[in-house]
């Protein structure tokens, strides 16, 4: 930029040189998405249609409820697509025998058809309330709109809770079933929102336990107003529970390393910062602890310090998709515990947020978390950067000849349609 319009502009803002920045590059990046317009589809990702599971795939209407209650569903999104959930949503809020739908909207997006659904839901007479929360980063907007037009239609809006952002991922269903009611259950690690759902990696849990489900009712009891209730059953929830309830479980796998040896610890997120967090996280390495660390963000823990971290690796997966899944491992002897959900490990989400940790029961879905997602992480080859002790970030070592492992390559393969 000429120095005379630097001075124009200065002088007209009533700034000074201390003011100016001079930057080496492009100003706003934004401006290169206009590349994608070009016909180059050598130079772009193959398009992919995620693929639905078969669970979902045999089941329409009603029949969506049964395939809940034979198992527990975990979708991987974007490999699997997010539609099964608005398709849950739109037939809780068609079926005559569902009584209430509840849930919780972070980042909503425009043309929601999640909103819709709730829409249709209180035209149809069922009992809807939603919290919306205003103070979603870049949302504001969006949300506050949406939460007004489900307001006008008469659907129960709360709006947060001072001071505290609520940040969980949660929907339920409450459905009549012969002399029974029971709850019918979506807890995620991303937010409700279709767009972001085909570029960020997230988890989304579909069930119907009694004992999550009577959490999850309490829990939106409490943002309501209708309850002070703040112990909970199976979830971790912050600001009450969750910290302490991963200290204990971390310091349960000190205590077994301890006895046996065999203490393992595998823990994916997108930031680490909580100073208590990573001391405790020092403190299990002292122990002697295997620690793996997936963060794709800021990382202030520094692995490979001699007497201090020995035991801990970290590395950070930077590919096609976002990373935006939580998942909290503990090798527990072999009697494995696997927690999923919308905190990561910073100040802000263990403190000042509503955010929930669900744990993942059903061994099969264990299993699947631990060697067909955490594991493929830990051998990514592609996509991984290794930090080392003085936190710079290195490749991965790579062998002539041999054919590099990527996570996010191996989860489009399995989960094409």
């Amino acid at each position: 930029m000429p120095q005379a319009l630097i001075d124009l502009l200065t002088r007209n803002f009533e700034l000074d040189h201390n003011d100016v920045y001079r930057i080496d590059g492009p100003l706003d990046i934004t401006r290169v998405r206009g590349l994608l317009n070009i016909e180059r589809p050598q130079l772009k990702d193959k398009p992919f249609i995620a693929s639905s599971p078969q669970a979902f795939v045999k089941s329409s209407g009603p029949e969506i409820f049964a395939a809940i209650r034979e198992c527990d569903l975990l979708l991987y999104h974007p490999f699997e697509s997010f539609q099964p959930f608005i398709d849950f949503l739109r037939v809780a809020a068609e079926d005559p025998d569902v009584l209430a739908i509840k849930m919780t909207l972070y980042r909503v997006g425009r043309n929601s058809p999640i909103v819709e659904a709730l829409l249709d839901a209180i035209q149809n007479g069922k009992q809807v309330a939603v919290l919306v929360e205003l103070k979603a980063r870049f949302d504001e907007e969006s949300n506050i709109e949406w939460a007004q037009k489900l307001e006008r239609e008469g659907v129960h809006v709360v709006y947060g809770l001072p001071g505290i952002k609520v940040h969980a991922k949660m929907a339920m269903v409450v459905r009549r079933e012969g002399e029974t009611i029971r709850r019918y259950l979506h807890l995620g690690t991303g937010n409700y929102n279709p767009v972001t759902a085909r570029v960020y990696t997230d988890l989304g849990l579909f069930t119907s336990n009694e004992e999550i489900g009577a959490d999850v009712s309490d829990l939106f009891n409490f943002l309501t107003g209708y309850s002070a209730k703040t112990s909970y059953r199976k979830l971790l929830v912050a600001p009450h529970s969750l910290r302490s309830g991963l200290e204990r479980l971390i310091r349960a796998e000190m205590d077994r390393h301890r006895q046996h040896g065999d203490g393992y610890l595998i823990f994916k997120m997108n930031a680490l910062e909580d100073a208590g967090m990573i001391r405790l996280l020092y403190e299990a390495s002292q122990a002697g602890v295997k620690i793996d660390l997936i963060v794709r963000g800021v990382c202030s823990l520094r692995p490979g310090l001699p007497g201090v971290s020995e035991t801990i690796r970290v590395r950070s997966i930077i590919g096609r998709f976002l990373e935006h899944s939580r998942i909290y491992y503990f090798q527990n002897g072999g009697d494995e515990r696997i927690y999923i959900g919308s905190a990561d490990l910073m100040p802000r989400n263990l403190n000042r947020r509503v955010e929930i940790l669900f744990p993942i029961e059903d061994p099969k879905l264990v299993r699947r978390l631990r060697d067909k997602i955490l594991a493929k992480y830990l051998e990514d080859e592609t996509c991984a950067r290794i930090m080392q002790p003085d936190g710079t970030y290195t490749r991965e070592p790579r062998q002539p000849g041999k054919k590099l492992a990527c996570a996010q390559t191996w989860f489009l393969k399995r989960h094409l349609a």
